[in-house]
């Protein structure tokens, strides 16, 4: 990596996903310009193959110490560049790009680096001995990356402080007077940073924007969207583009498009769900099934390069936060003319399939449509009609009952075929946080999938599966969603620990195949260490994201997977639809082809970026709302299962999915020590352990709603 690295952000990319600055300014000279850009693709070269080198050694060197080679273990002076991670002790980490294993930097070696910096990072020379972390020295910081902080304002009487909401910042924000906006005590603010201040010194900033204060409803939701720098409201230039799109289709809009129109079909989603992207269809013929899943054309509304697209790459997706949406295009598109309502028209891509007794698709086409939806289902009456619950359901929807019973007989033949070539489920429990009008969690209920979730999840899949193999074999640039094989070390550790249960994985030098990971699932479901083996199983994964390439999904055990069924919320899909037009209507020439794989692979890392900003708000959002629930419970007993094991205590799950943590100070009756190769704790004199997967009984002891903590302690039996 270059030291002249710079952490790219959203606003800092054109819709190719090139950076805006690559482009020459006028004045440059185009010889000089050449000269420049030969210069730094060099130094970069160097620089880019100094860390390979880096990399390799330390791996080497990590490698000899595990195997208890003394002499290998002293460590070189191996210098990195990454992102500095933060933490409220004053400790860090540095993240490096391809190296395993984050970097350890002891907190009198931070060099007052602030979160989120880019900064070069020496290993030190103490040595590393298995099993232990990598410890380093920041030597220079060489990027100041995060220039807002969000947090809670304190007043003084000439000064303010911002107690920052993100925890792992270890200093408050001093604001000179003047620059406080007139913000109170309570007051949720953004202040920008314009001085990182130093060892004994805070950062400096001024307030940019009051949020709202503390006790306002909403106010704690907004305030960690603003954190992770999501953005809530529309730029007018993008509103006017959608305020001047008809909210009816025209039948010129449907030329040159196959009309579906008079084909039965369905929308089957949560009761709450306005941005409705899948429609489904089935008939009989024979044996065979002929599935139709039919997606809103949003590429028909959004142009590549309009301002609407501009703010949809941007964005990359829709946040789904507790208490709100937050879309990646405007309501008038996602919940409206883009939307498959009931009973109106609408501009589609369908993807029928042709599949046979056994589950192969052995036919299929991908076109443009018009389609009309018969009828808005929701999962529970599905779920009724197929259970036959319900006389009166069966009877209001009695011209789709049979459809819905066929449907369910494809989804479960589907879903056997995926099973039986290896695919993967965990099937760990997640949950549905019901607010009042004041944002106060009233209940928090466990979300379980059942035959309706099964049906469409199975229908969706295939889907993507079709249209992923049609693109590889007519070789076009694409965007895959792509899950790598895990990384062998971790599935070492996984077969290590499974063997003290009698339980064992085939592998060999070219990796595992997915089947072992589903079998070693089947083979404990019902044991009392299911739920363990499963956890441990599930942190041996690789994270799924988006690539130009297509290197298969090991998770579901497909050659070829893409993401095509929600590009109303989904900048991926909407991408793929654009692609699959241009191939459709054979406008995919080779210059369209070049165009493509010149932006695809930024797209990609653009979309999986903002796919984990989605993901880090959710789960934040989550845990405030547990903990403000679990604050009215204070003193209550529940049963749980140990959901982590660290070195200073354990996480307990409850069964409506809220945790807390059991501080290992908090356990009586022995010292207990972490034994990180079994996940569990361990009395020193009692020997009395406490494992991942776990049944514990607990009491809640604390909840910290500023924190999003919630302390527990062991209830003895």
């Amino acid at each position: 990596m270059s030291k002249d690295i710079k952490k790219v952000k959203a606003k800092d990319l054109d819709i190719h996903g090139n950076l805006k600055s690559d482009k020459p300014g006028k004045n440059k000279s185009k010889s000089k310009a050449k000269t420049s850009k030969k210069t730094d693709k060099k130094e970069n070269k160097k620089t880019k193959k100094e860390e390979k080198t880096s990399i390799k050694s330390l791996k080497e060197i990590k490698k000899s110490a595990k195997k208890g080679n003394k002499k290998s273990s002293k460590i070189e002076p191996l210098v990195f560049t990454g992102t500095f991670i933060s933490n409220s002790k004053g400790f860090g980490f540095v993240e490096v790009e391809d190296l395993d294993e984050d970097l350890y930097i002891p907190a009198d070696y931070t060099l007052g680096a602030f979160h989120l910096d880019t900064v070069e990072a020496q290993l030190l020379s103490k040595g590393v001995t298995g099993g232990k972390r990598i410890e380093a020295r920041i030597t220079k910081i060489l990027e100041h990356n995060m220039e807002e902080v969000v947090g809670t304002f304190q007043k003084s009487t000439n000064y303010g402080f911002v107690v920052p909401d993100n925890a792992k910042l270890n200093c408050d924000i001093f604001i000179p007077k003047e620059k406080t906006m007139g913000a109170m005590d309570g007051h949720k603010v953004v202040a920008k940073i314009y001085d990182y201040g130093r060892k004994g010194r805070n950062p400096e900033g001024e307030v940019k924007e009051i949020i709202g204060h503390i006790s306002d409803p909403g106010v704690d939701i907004l305030s960690i969207v603003r954190g992770f720098d999501i953005p809530n409201v529309f730029p007018d230039k993008v509103m006017k583009q959608a305020e001047r799109i008809e909210l009816t289709i025209s039948e010129a809009d449907t030329y040159g498009r196959e009309d579906l129109r008079s084909l039965p079909m369905v929308t089957i989603d949560g009761d709450d769900t306005k941005d409705i992207d899948d429609a489904v269809s089935l008939e009989i013929k024979g044996e065979d099934y002929i599935l139709g899943v039919h997606i809103a054309d949003v590429s028909n509304y959004v142009q590549e390069s309009s301002a609407l697209d501009k703010e949809a790459f941007s964005r990359g997706t829709s946040v789904y936060l507790v208490d709100r949406v937050i879309p990646m295009l405007p309501r008038r598109l996602s919940n409206g003319i883009c939307s498959l309502n009931e009973g109106e028209d609408r501009l589609a891509m369908s993807c029928i399939m042709t599949i046979n007794k056994n589950g192969e698709v052995i036919d299929y086409r991908i076109v443009e449509s018009v389609i009309n939806v018969n009828r808005r289902m929701i999962y529970n009456k599905v779920l009724s009609i197929l259970q036959d619950k319900d006389d009166k359901l069966k009877e209001e929807y009695a011209e789709f009952v049979p459809t819905f019973r066929e449907m369910d007989k494809l989804a479960k033949i589907l879903r056997k075929r995926r099973k039986q070539r290896g695919s993967i489920d965990f099937d760990l429990p997640e949950c549905k946080i019901e607010v009042d009008e004041n944002g106060k969690p009233v209940s928090i209920k466990p979300y379980l999938s059942n035959d309706a979730t099964k049906l469409i999840e199975e229908f969706m899949l295939v889907a993507n599966e079709t249209v992923a193999k049609h693109a590889t074999l007519l070789n076009m640039p694409f965007l895959y969603r792509i899950h790598e094989s895990p990384d062998m070390e971790k599935i070492e550790k996984l077969a290590a620990f499974i063997e003290g249960f009698g339980l064992y994985l085939k592998s060999d030098k070219d990796g595992i195949h997915p089947s072992e990971i589903q079998k070693l699932l089947a083979k404990v479901m019902g044991r009392d260490e299911e739920n363990l083996i499963t956890r441990v199983a599930l942190r041996s994964m690789m994270m799924a994201r988006y690539s130009p390439y297509n290197e298969g999904h090991f998770g579901l055990a497909a050659k070829y997977y893409t993401h095509f069924t929600s590009p109303i919320r989904r900048y991926p899909d909407l991408m793929i639809h654009r692609i699959l037009k241009d191939e459709i209507r054979g406008r995919l020439t080779d210059r369209k082809r070049e165009h493509y794989k010149q932006i695809l692979e930024g797209i990609a890392k653009q979309c999986s970026d903002r796919e984990k900003r989605s993901r880090d708000a959710e789960r934040e959002t989550d845990k405030l709302k547990k903990t403000e629930y679990m604050a009215e419970h204070i003193g209550e007993e529940f049963e749980g299962i140990i959901s982590s094991v660290t070195n200073f205590g354990l996480y307990v799950e409850l069964p409506d999915t809220c945790e807390g943590l059991v501080h290992i100070s908090k356990i009586e009756g022995d010292y207990f020590y972490f034994d990180e190769s079994r996940y569990q704790l361990v009395g020193e004199r009692s020997k009395t352990t406490y494992r991942l997967g776990e049944k514990i009984k607990i009491k809640v002891e604390k909840a910290d709603i500023n924190l999003k903590t919630v302390d527990f302690v062991i209830v003895k039996a």
